[in-house]
């Protein structure tokens, strides 16, 4: 029989191992989740972020040989340029997804650091897979490719440009005549911009024509990159004045529509009571206000009106989401709709200006706002295609404030 000091001493031993199997397990979750944890995440987050940089840049590079060859090759760029491109264009995309996954601050260290491990393997081998078709193509075009052919390719490209782009500086003149620069402001330097770049464009020719046969092709690609830039500027000079008139051309429907959402509002108002009725009232009072601000704004400033319109009938339902019927929510998301989906490309278009080139965050954000947009032009249930487009202007909102704040610390 076991002593009543040897039994205490037993049950001590016991204590004791409990207590150290505790702190173990203590330790080990601090170690998963601490505060070292959770660096280690963010330094494989951003190891990731930079690397789908150089992927993103590196898809852009594709795009460029790729139409350098196509129109060299008549149409038929090289096999490998185009499984290149399009392998990495998958994994671009799927990389983005991927990032916002391992920044999701829900999930553990632990989880976060083997995605962003997993995706940046993959990301590595669409970079090097890129380099070694562009270089293969390269190679092919010195080997085969009489300087004269390149040469010829170059400068009908360049003329297709210049004519295409027509007269920027034209264009901004008609916005500035139609709308305040606010409107217009991502664009406002694009007449210059694109104008300058077929210049540079044009010297990058001449060079080429001086050039050994061996520098060819750098100056050949540097054309190309400039009437890319050229190219970037004048869509997006012409983008941003389609969306200036056809804010003009839809502000009258959309005011209309959210008026009538707003006697609506009032009509569901009076079957409230108890707390919530003054909630209701003054939700229906602020869309009130904000409805006649924004029309005061719709004459220089249509674009900012219909983004105005779509906010406040965003307001306007979530005051009233819970007391309206299926097909009472049903009726409201496809008047909201048009109107939203407007702000939404508005908001994406002034995005893409600011965020080329910018750093991870703000091109995350704004391949969240493609993917939002697309979902909201696919769904043929209004309710869904409305969240996906509030969903757009939120995310294309975000992405341009990231690049801007980033722009402004440089």
């Amino acid at each position: 029989m076991w002593g009543m000091g040897a039994v205490g001493w037993l049950v001590s031993v016991a204590v004791a191992l409990g207590v150290l199997v505790a702190a173990a397990l203590v330790a080990r979750r601090i170690a998963r989740t601490g505060a070292r944890a959770h660096a280690r995440a963010q330094e494989e987050l951003a190891e990731m972020g930079r690397a789908l940089v150089e992927l993103d840049d590196a898809v852009d590079a594709l795009d460029r040989e790729l139409a350098l060859s196509g129109a060299l090759y008549r149409g038929q760029q090289p096999a490998s340029l185009r499984r290149a491109r399009l392998a990495a264009h998958h994994t671009r995309d799927d990389a983005f997804a991927a990032y916002r996954r391992a920044a999701d601050p829900a999930r553990t260290p632990a989880e976060r650091r083997a995605e962003a491990r997993a995706t940046r393997a993959r990301v590595a081998g669409a970079i090097a897979n890129a380099g070694s078709a562009r270089a293969e193509n390269d190679a092919w075009v010195a080997r085969h490719a009489p300087a004269a052919d390149q040469l010829r390719v170059a400068r009908e490209r360049i003329d297709a440009a210049a004519a295409t782009m027509g007269d920027p500086r034209a264009l901004r003149a008609e916005l500035a005549r139609i709308a305040d620069e606010s409107e217009w402001e991502g664009a406002a330097a694009a007449d210059e911009e694109s104008l300058g770049a077929l210049a540079d464009a044009e010297r990058a020719y001449t060079a080429a024509e001086l050039a050994d046969p061996e520098a060819l092709r750098a100056h050949l690609i540097e054309v190309e990159t400039s009437l890319e830039r050229a190219g970037r500027a004048a869509r997006l000079l012409e983008e941003t004045h389609r969306l200036v008139e056809n804010a003009y051309l839809a502000i009258e429907d959309e005011q209309r529509a959210a008026a009538s959402a707003i006697r609506a509002a009032a009509g569901t108002q009076k079957t409230v009571t108890g707390e919530r009725a003054p909630r209701v009232s003054e939700a229906i009072r602020v869309a009130s206000v904000a409805l006649d601000s924004a029309m005061r704004a719709a004459d220089r400033r249509p674009v900012t009106a219909n983004e105005r319109i779509a906010r406040l009938r965003a307001r306007l339902d979530d005051a009233l989401a819970d007391l309206r019927t299926e097909q009472q929510q049903m009726r409201a998301a496809r008047s909201a709709l048009p109107g939203t989906l407007s702000a939404a490309r508005s908001a994406l278009a002034r995005s893409e200006a600011y965020v080329r080139g910018a750093e991870i965050d703000a091109r995350v954000a704004l391949d969240q706002a493609r993917r939002h947009l697309a979902l909201a032009r696919q769904s043929a249930n209004a309710i869904e295609a409305l969240t996906a487009a509030r969903a757009a202007v939120s995310d294309a909102q975000t992405a341009a404030s990231l690049a801007r704040d980033r722009a402004r610390r440089r």
